[in-house]
């Protein structure tokens, strides 16, 4: 019967003959023969007919013996894309057991994360502490210790999108995330599945199920291949998908990062923007791409006769309605009853709403409609609140009614409007319905708030205190401040501007969701039309801004300061936050004057001080540092584990290491499941010649955080000092996995070989290390010890010369250029200050 129906279906498919000719055409094609494309793109505006185009690609595809699957933005994560694949094959009599088995694992392994995520006993958490007085501020972390490496930003974005696959809600919201992937929570999430899991495949199960999956899904197509002409892929609504979905889609089909892909697979994308440039370089040589535009009037009349839509004046107005946009004409044509005229037909004031819902007699129904339009996402609790005015009972047969309608759209429990026919419904309200449309955001605003305190919650024992980087929290709150916004936006900006410091300081995948609310309040706000305007221009800027990752929070924090609804709070938050985000990006001077004008705003801001505290250590004015950071400590009290933990950090980079290991004895008993604490103690034992004792702390934070890049750098030194050449390559291999582009990793290894006499072995280190980074001047340094050892004293002499040119004040490569000269000098290794030290410190 499905078949029959899809066949029907299909006769009746109307236009798009160019793009349904080119894919028949491609898959008469061989993979070899230079016509043949790999991946079609559709893209259009909302509207346009991009999934009705996709649903018939699938069924020419299956036509020509393929096995297919098709995901949309249901799916919030790789592994979700994967699982849907592997059971949409099985349907079709090609199971995928391996990756299936890999996904049960996967799943189960995720599930207890879970567990541990929600563990209010504490037995599997307890980890990092929140650092902090409140969560308004920046976290602890700022531009130190505190905060997130780039490593731990990377495991908290891909760890959370594998806790979304299993929390009910929390997948798409995370998969939205770009990909990319949640700062300041990585520390916590470490911290919880290494108390769960003791195998380390485990623990990267679930915090890098990419990396782990892939090569299995692309070993079992390979099989399937050999029995199929076609394995047909289909991604739809790519736009919402894009952000996780197209880095790892380009590495399957450009790279064998994760193995080969079969020739036989033709990809489809269908998403409302052209691929990007950047990343799709070259894509023409094997790319078809499918701008779709309105119907003409020609198509779209085709298309209503096709229906038995015929009689000119309702043609006419069908026309005029749709402005020839597919899913109108669509919704129109199937809207008018056989034999039925359009009543009104010459009234001037009809809308495209009024059609929609033309034929519907039942009031209730037409209003329940219009009221569940109001939320940008829909599921049964949020219907019951849409529509408390509409009907004080009877509210699931609505919304199961609701469902049933052409321009609606349901995924796994959450339904939405087609924009195109939103936004016309909005209006009508607004228009007509002003004060009803104002309470009813307001009522959805308050309902969106209810169910985020609930989150936080249950939420409140996990450490971080900074809810801007839970995806569950973040979806809630969005949708609080969209109806807010709606409802009243110039009462309820200040607000939403003192959230969005918070979202820009967090992750710039939560600032983004949160700008995306702005522009749509803008668009959708029940408002006067210049507050409109100023939210939607407002929203837009925002967005634009945060397309870049690494300068767009800084942009954004500099726009939200230039507003006069920032109150003083939220301008002393915005300058710490952006202070942070200049360090970061390596802009000490801009970071200092942020931190400063913070504390000029409110003197008695810890986190000011923190800030300076850091960079003043940074810049080797460790004095000043310790004044920021007593300072701090008397604004938020003496037993402070950040303000400690800093302090001590502090202390050993002086070389004062018996006071640096008093403040972290301390931070340690503050919390002792604090990774950052136990190695930055660990370290300060290495300086004291205790190397056994800082094995033991070095164990305990690497297994609170299997990869914590820094201790596991620092350890491997550790393990060489006591001759344990292969566990510290173990180790490095860990980090390097953990951060690829870090050079610091790479000239560790390179010292571990030559502590271990390999002095060939070193020196291949140290060239990869100096590809990654030419001005690493500690690299050239011990680049020339290695060359020493083999008997290259010019070699060597070449090497301490460029160390001197990249770093003129390096005094120890000016130590060892007079020795090996022949001029007295010095001797020892390529370190800092007290430190045969390499890497950067804890954090």
């Amino acid at each position: 019967m499905q078949e029959l129906i899809r066949r029907r279906t299909a006769a009746g498919f109307i236009a798009r003959r160019h793009e349904l000719r080119l894919y028949r055409d491609n898959l008469d094609t061989a993979p070899d023969d230079d016509r043949h494309r790999f991946l079609f793109h559709v893209h259009g505006d909302a509207g346009v007919g991009k999934s009705s185009l996709v649903r018939e690609l699938i069924r020419i595809a299956r036509d020509r013996g393929a096995l297919t699957a098709y995901a949309d933005e249901s799916a919030g994560s790789v592994p979700e894309v994967m699982a849907d694949i592997a059971e949409q094959f099985a349907r079709q009599g090609r199971t995928l057991k391996s990756l299936e088995r890999a996904l049960a694992a996967y799943r189960e392994r995720s599930h207890e994360a879970v567990v541990a995520v929600g563990d209010p006993s504490g037995a599997s958490a307890g980890g990092p502490s929140a650092s902090g007085p409140s969560t308004r501020g920046p976290s602890a972390g700022g531009p130190s210790a505190g905060g997130p490496s780039a490593g731990s930003v990377a495991v908290a974005r891909i760890g959370l999108a594998g806790i979304g696959a299993v929390v009910p809600g929390a997948g798409a919201v995370t998969g939205a995330l770009d990909p990319a992937q949640l700062a300041q929570g990585a520390e916590r999430f470490r911290d919880l599945i290494a108390a769960r899991f003791r195998n380390h495949e485990d623990v990267r199960l679930v915090l890098e199920p990419e990396r782990a999956l892939t090569p299995v899904l692309l070993s079992e197509l390979a099989d399937a291949a050999d029995d199929a002409p076609w394995i047909a892929l289909f991604f739809d609504t790519y736009e919402r998908t894009a952000p996780f979905l197209d880095a790892w889609l380009h590495d399957v089909m450009t790279t064998d990062r994760h193995g080969p892909l079969p020739g036989n697979v033709v990809v489809t994308l269908a998403g409302q923007r052209p691929l990007d440039p950047a990343r799709w370089e070259g894509a023409l040589a094997y790319v078809a791409d499918l701008p779709l535009r309105e119907f003409t009037e020609a198509e779209a009349r085709e298309l209503l006769t096709a229906r038995g839509v015929t009689d000119e004046p309702v043609v006419r107005e069908m026309l005029r309605l749709s402005g020839g946009l597919p899913v109108l004409v669509s919704t129109l044509a199937g809207s008018a009853p056989e034999g039925r005229g359009l009543e009104g037909i010459d009234d001037p004031s009809a809308t495209a709403v009024d059609r929609f819902l033309k034929w519907e007699r039942d009031p209730v129904r037409r209003a329940a409609a219009l009221a569940c339009a109001l939320p940008r996402r829909l599921d049964g609790e949020v219907a019951r609140v849409a529509l408390a005015d509409v009907s004080q009972e009877g509210h699931a047969e609505l919304y199961a009614w609701l469902r049933t309608l052409p321009f609606v759209t349901e995924r796994r429990g959450v339904t939405r409007y087609h924009d195109v026919v939103r936004a016309p419904m909005l209006r009508q309200q607004l228009n007509s319905a002003f004060r009803e449309a104002t309470s009813g955001h307001a009522r959805l605003a308050s309902a969106f708030g209810a169910w985020r305190e609930e989150r936080a919650r249950e939420l409140s024992g996990d450490v971080y205190g900074r809810p801007w980087l839970w995806p569950d929290w973040v979806a809630l709150r969005v949708e609080e401040l969209y109806h807010r916004l709606c409802a009243a936006p110039r009462a309820a900006l200040a607000e939403v501007l003192r959230d969005g410091v918070d979202a820009c300081r967090a992750e710039v995948a939560a600032a983004r969701e949160w700008a995306r609310a702005v522009a749509d309040a803008g668009q959708d706000s029940a408002s006067h039309d210049a507050e409109a305007a100023e939210l939607t221009d407002l929203g837009g800027e925002l967005l634009a801004l945060l397309e870049d990752d690494r300068q767009g929070p800084i942009e954004a924090l500099t726009l939200l300061l230039s507003r006069s609804e920032l109150d003083q709070e939220g301008r002393v938050a915005a300058y710490n936050a952006r202070g942070y985000h200049h360090f970061i990006t390596r802009r000490p001077d801009l970071a200092f004057a942020d931190h400063e004008r913070a504390l000029a705003v409110d003197p008695q801001d810890p986190w000011g001080h923190h800030g300076l505290a850091i960079l003043r250590r940074a810049a080797g004015d460790f004095e000043q540092a310790l004044h920021h950071l007593d300072r701090a400590g008397e604004l938020t009290g003496p037993d402070e584990e950040w303000v400690l933990r800093e302090r001590g950090d502090t202390y050993r980079r002086m070389g004062r290491h018996e006071e640096a290991l008093r403040d972290l004895d301390r931070a340690h008993a503050l919390a002792p499941r604090e990774p950052k604490s136990l190695a930055s103690r660990a370290q300060t034992y290495f300086l004291l010649g205790r190397a056994h004792e800082a094995l033991e702390d070095f164990d305990r934070a690497v297994s609170l955080w299997p990869d914590y890049r820094w201790a596991l750098v620092r350890r491997a030194h550790v393990r060489s000092v006591l001759g344990d050449v292969d566990g510290a390559l173990a180790d490095l291999d860990r980090a390097e996995e953990a951060d690829p582009a870090e050079p610091t990793v790479v000239g560790e290894r390179g010292d571990v070989h030559r502590f271990a006499g390999q002095y060939e072995e070193a020196i291949a280190a140290y060239d990869r290390a100096l590809g990654m980074d030419a001005g690493y001047a500690w690299a050239w340094g011990s680049r020339a010890l290695a060359n020493e050892g083999l008997g290259r004293t010019a070699a060597a002499i070449a090497d301490l010369e460029r160390a001197l040119e990249v770093k003129p004040d390096y005094e120890w490569a000016r130590q060892q250029l007079d020795r090996l000269r022949g001029e007295p000098g010095e001797t020892g290794e390529p370190g800092e200050t007290g430190e045969p030290g390499r890497s950067p410190n804890p954090g």
